[in-house]
């Protein structure tokens, strides 16, 4: 069988080529008609593994990457990954079938949106199945990058470029915090694998770095899962097509952050921390989302809050399910390793009712021209498939049988009933908020999806009110929620070969410590009446009173002041920062190609040399210095005076000529010093600006014959002495100071670690490779924007004589 890992290149692979077959093909076919071979593809091989899995196998496979520095591209598939992968590559080949029908390959870009999406597809890959910290990171933030891109599709529209900027920024932030705890983890356990970190607990939690890993892991997880106070990114990502909000806010880049909590429970779970953090942010963000998602008029909006609620219940669960490492093997670790279980089962709930919803909102858009509230309703007499779809999804959102949300939802009641009773972690009395606020946050998530599908589909149908003329959607566009929808009852019925085949072996690698075999797991939809069964019955009563009593209280949660909104203030404070770095640069970004170099040499000036003097770093010691011969100190004496020429000149010839004078006198240098290699290299470096400074300065005008100002010429002066004796100072501290061995052996080497006879050439391209790359690769980046601003002008220039 292929390694699983070469599948996560898949669809970077077909990223590279969809926009030459969007060229050649797309006039006679959708795009989306080949990008679907690659989740379908990667969805079928992974159904493969599950019998193997299921069974307890795991699999590991290592491609060497940079072997001298440890990181590797280490795969793993256990029976989490192997749940998101086919989360992942599913609900992606559904979407792609749903989006071929919905993007019009007339109007839309398509090459660039098909290649933002394999683009993330690969990335959320890459994240479940590796196992190598630093390149588990590297994919993280590949997810922040691409669903920018995703997200800003429709560029022209300022809310999308806004809605990606903030999303970004706050992934981007979380994501580095979650470096930031990865570092420390391999710092404590001096290993790369997360295996490895699961299995050296011992030294982990018993180090004082511990803390504050966890913290900086969880600030990670929060900001991708937009847990509370960092989901005000989620909502304003609706603005991308809504195949993509189907996409990330159901199955996909949500879900990143409850995964890493779920991957890192056997390392940091059992602790008190991680348990209030956890399961109490959870808790707090299922109740912001659900009281929030009812204020909306936005069907999207809608949704997105609602995704922020039931991502908060999935964290909740886990928070509550880590316990369950506290306790260990035994009957109370058996309660909360059940808790667990339900939070694996209500992601895998929650992504196919959400992702049909989404698709749902879709139809209505794209069949309607309108998704708020205000003006739709009796869709159900146009659109009856689609109202069937969006009545089982809601319902099951809402937690009503015969659907798979109330068997999840049943589960986090009796979660929460024995957490409020274990008497840990200081809970005693506080433990009963537990369920209360699940029964509290569970009754406005059952009025938010009463409006949804009442509100839209019930009522008067008003169809002066819509932008186009109604009927149900095509067949295309209906098959993906069809089947979403379909899952939802199915699950229902037949819970336990999920249960068996995919969830127990994602509850083992979460909770590895517990042997979850013996264990009574099994999924059913009557346990009897019981204390879970009553706060179902209460929630669908106090719903529908407030349903049915919305309009008399909906009015003042919707005027809830937007002035003491998150997503207010956050708008707010990058207004701001704008704001004050434009008049910042403003200050400073006068044109003057003089004022900048004072104002880089002053700061690198007063920076240095105060550092030198407050940290007592001046320090000589000439003892080991060679004497300075009569070849050294002729050629000192020609460069001064050729730096005096290139100042005082009055011709730029011979300022250049002087200037390359110098130049080559440094190359002598090296020759003195036998470094032949370094000598050549600044001959062939000093020729070539030469020539380039003589070419660009012979197209500019002729120098001034005005005689500049005494002040103009004091200042430099100024200036220029400081740097020299800062850089001077610098220097000779240096070489007085020996706290380490010199490296100077390792490079002489450089033929045998680098099969290089050239030791420049080593250290630029061998050594340093990853500096140079990165120097080429922001160069590249400059000179394509250079390269589109011309463009654009270009375009714009030629629009206007069109017109």
């Amino acid at each position: 069988m292929v390694p699983f890992y070469a599948f996560i290149f898949l669809p970077f692979i077909f990223a590279i080529i969809v926009p030459f077959l969007y060229k050649y093909l797309n006039r006679q076919i959708h795009t989306g008609w080949f990008v679907l071979l690659v989740p379908l593809s990667i969805f079928i091989y992974l159904l493969l593994y599950i019998p193997s899995v299921a069974a307890g196998e795991t699999y590991r496979y290592t491609l060497p990457w940079i072997p001298t520095l440890e990181i590797n591209l280490t795969s793993y598939l256990d029976g989490l990954s192997l749940l998101f992968g086919l989360l992942i590559s599913g609900v992606g080949a559904l979407v792609i079938l749903y989006s071929i029908f919905y993007m019009s390959k007339e109007r839309e870009a398509l090459h660039n949106f098909y290649v933002y999406l394999l683009m993330f597809m690969g990335a959320m890959l890459g994240v479940v199945f590796s196992d190598h910290l630093l390149v588990f990171y590297g994919f993280w933030e590949l997810t922040s990058v691409s669903s920018f891109l995703l997200i800003s599709y429709w560029y022209e529209r300022r809310s999308s470029r806004q809605g990606a900027l903030k999303a970004m920024l706050i992934t981007v932030f979380g994501g580095f915090g979650m470096l930031a705890g990865f570092i420390m983890l391999i710092l404590m356990a001096d290993t790369y694998s997360i295996r490895e970190l699961i299995a050296n607990l011992d030294v982990i939690q018993n180090h004082e770095l511990f803390l504050p890993a966890m913290l900086c892991v969880l600030v990670g997880a929060f900001t991708k899962s937009a847990q509370f106070p960092f989901s005000i990114w989620l909502p304003d990502a609706m603005e991308a097509p809504t195949p993509v909000s189907s996409y990330l806010h159901s199955a996909t880049m949500v879900k990143a952050g409850i995964y890493l909590v779920a991957r890192m429970t056997p390392i940091f779970g059992g602790s008190s921390v991680w348990f209030w953090l956890v399961a109490g942010v959870g808790l707090i963000t299922l109740l912001y989302g659900s009281l929030t998602a009812i204020r909306q008029t936005d069907l999207k909006a809608l949704l997105a809050y609602s995704t922020i609620s039931q991502l908060g219940l999935i964290m909740c669960l886990l928070g509550v399910g880590s316990l369950a490492v506290y306790f260990g093997p035994g009957e109370s670790g058996t309660v909360f390793t059940v808790a667990t279980f339900a939070a694996l089962f209500h992601l895998f709930n929650h992504s196919t009712f959400k992702g049909s919803l989404f698709m749902v909102v879709g139809i209505i858009d794209h069949e309607t021209g309108r998704r708020d509230i205000r003006f739709l309703g009796g869709l159900m007499q146009v659109m009856p498939i689609t109202f069937t779809i969006a009545l089982i999804s809601g319902l099951s959102m809402a937690g009503l049988p015969p659907f798979n949300g109330f068997l999840s939802k049943e589960m986090f009641f009796g979660a929460v009933n024995e957490v409020s009773q274990a008497g840990i972690f200081g809970l005693g009395s506080i433990g009963v908020g537990f369920p209360i606020i699940a029964w509290v946050a569970s009754i406005f998530t059952f009025v938010y999806c009463m409006i949804f599908i009442f509100k839209t589909f019930g009522g008067r149908f008003r169809p002066e009110k819509l932008t186009r003329e109604v009927h149900e959607a095509p067949l295309g566009m209906l098959i993906s929620p069809l089947v979403l929808g379909a899952l939802v009852i199915l699950i229902f019925f037949f819970p336990n070969v999920l249960g068996k085949l995919i969830l127990t072996p994602a509850l083992t690698a979460v909770l590895p410590m517990m042997d979850v075999t013996p264990y009574d797991l099994k999924i059913s939809a009557w346990h009897g009446l019981n204390l879970e069964l009553l706060m179902t019955f209460s929630v669908i009563i106090f719903g529908l009173l407030l349903f049915k009593t919305a309009k008399r209280w909906i009015v003042a949660l919707r005027g809830f002041p937007q002035g003491l909104m998150l997503s207010h203030w956050f708008n707010r404070g990058i207004e701001g920062t704008e704001k004050l770095s434009g008049s910042l640069t403003n200050r400073y970004m006068t044109g003057s190609l003089r004022h900048y170099l004072i104002y880089i040499f002053s700061f690198f000036v007063l920076l240095l040399l105060s550092s030198l003097l407050g940290l007592y770093g001046l320090h000589f010691d000439f003892s080991q210095d060679a004497p300075i011969g009569f070849f050294e100190a002729g050629l000192v004496i020609a460069m001064i005076i050729a730096a005096i020429t290139v100042l005082m000149a009055g011709n730029r010839i011979i300022a250049i000529v002087a200037l390359g004078a110098m130049g080559y006198m440094i190359s002598m240098f090296f020759v003195i010093f036998r470094a032949p290699d370094l000598a050549l290299t600044q001959m062939v470096v000093e020729t070539v600006t030469t020539v380039l400074f003589l070419l660009c300065f012979y197209h500019l005008p002729k120098l001034k014959k005005n005689i500049e100002r005494i002040s103009f010429k004091l200042t430099n002066v100024i200036i220029s002495l400081a740097m020299g004796l800062t850089v001077s100072l610098l220097a000779l501290s240096a070489n007085g100071h020996k706290l380490f061995e010199p490296i100077t052996a390792f490079f002489e080497n450089a033929y045998e670690l680098a099969g290089a006879k050239n030791i420049v050439n080593a250290i630029l391209v061998d050594f340093r490779g990853f500096d140079t790359l990165l120097e080429i690769s922001v160069l590249t980046i400059a000179g394509l924007g250079v390269y589109l601003l011309v463009h654009q002008r270009v375009k714009r220039r030629e629009s206007n004589e069109t017109e």
